[in-house]
């Protein structure tokens, strides 16, 4: 992707993220979101999905990324967001990290209530059985990066139960 300090490590399952990443989500509660970086196109501002979104709680950094239909990946502090995304001279549009999201921007500022995987597990099983969606939650809202089914989507709104067909996971128990 051009990201230099950029090394996912994709795992699938709800068991496989909890044990690698359960603490750690645990350890932002409380915590406060101070700024986020998305890759855009400079040419026409559009959001490229494939690249990991990045949230920085005052100081600990976390990139989610989504691939295929179940894999996900979470780094820790390892993204610097100020070096130039690379490798894309043989393309039509140039891709940059940006700090402008219009469904990202309300919670900057705000302190994490609560963090949650939620595990999609519809009747009858389909290719998108098992993934896993971080659900951030603050006191005005939550934010879940999803899988878009091969690239990361961003969902906002209030906090709710999961929908049917979704399991509600605390990471770290």
């Amino acid at each position: 992707m051009g990201i230099s300090s950029f090394k996912p490590s994709f795992l699938t399952g709800i068991g496989a993220i909890q044990r690698a990443h359960g603490s750690r989500l645990a350890a932002l509660t409380g915590r406060q979101l101070t700024g986020f970086a998305v890759v855009r196109f400079a040419e026409d501002g559009e959001w490229f999905a494939d690249c990991p979104v990045v949230l920085d709680f005052n100081g600990v950094q976390v990139a989610v990324c989504h691939t295929k239909f179940d894999e996900l990946s979470i780094g820790w502090d390892t993204i610097d967001t100020r070096a130039a995304v690379a490798g894309w001279e043989w393309f039509e549009f140039t891709p940059q990290w940006s700090s402008s999201d219009e469904r990202l921007e309300p919670f900057i500022g705000q302190d994490l209530c609560e963090v949650a995987l939620l595990e999609w597990r519809p009747p009858g099983r389909g290719p998108a059985a098992g993934t896993v969606t971080l659900e951030f939650a603050f006191a005005e809202g939550c934010l879940r990066i999803a899988n878009g089914l091969d690239e990361n989507r961003i969902e906002t709104g209030a906090t709710q139960p999961p929908q049917p067909g979704c399991i509600r996971h605390r990471p770290g128990c």
